[in-house]
């Protein structure tokens, strides 16, 4: 475990220093408007509770770091996505992008989060919070390598 989330950590390490050493400038309005349609199509997967359409997002090597761990590659973040649907039925997820980033062939996207919910066992809820995303082209489309997803409302009971 203690391997994992020191992984983990260095990978942010490195996904947050990398824009230092590499030539960073906006992305051009075409990029930017793949990028939002990217996350409408990880709204639409999302708000239907659909594991593996989430996971199609992704790459084959990607990284889901979350409050509750870090997960690697696309069956691991399947798995993880399916667990958490199991648990709490999105009923209204949604994503904006607020900035893109081009460094190299690579795009990060920041952006913000809201989530309506419903726990198996409660009332509906409400949460929010950020994600960095960093994409790579694949073709015509994005894939998700890195999703770096932070809780406005976290906490051990989450």
């Amino acid at each position: 475990m203690k391997i994992h989330f020191l992984l983990g950590l260095v990978g942010l390490a490195i996904g947050f220093a990398a824009p230092g050493f590499a030539q960073e400038k906006e992305a051009d309005p075409q990029a930017v408007e793949q990028l939002r349609a990217e996350a409408k199509k990880f709204e639409e997967a999302y708000n239907k509770n659909d594991a593996a359409a989430v996971a199609a997002l992704f790459t084959d090597d990607a990284v889901l770091v979350t409050p509750h761990g870090t997960f690697y590659g696309r069956q691991a973040i399947d798995k993880t996505y399916a667990n958490y649907f199991q648990h709490r039925h999105s009923i209204n997820h949604v994503s904006t992008v607020d900035r893109v980033i081009a460094v190299g062939d690579e795009v990060r996207a920041f952006g913000t989060w809201s989530s309506a919910f419903q726990d198996t066992n409660s009332a509906p809820r409400k949460d929010g919070g950020n994600y960095r995303w960093l994409l790579v082209r694949k073709g015509d489309t994005w894939e998700i390598r890195t999703n770096t997803n932070r809780s406005f409302n976290f906490n051990a009971t989450n």
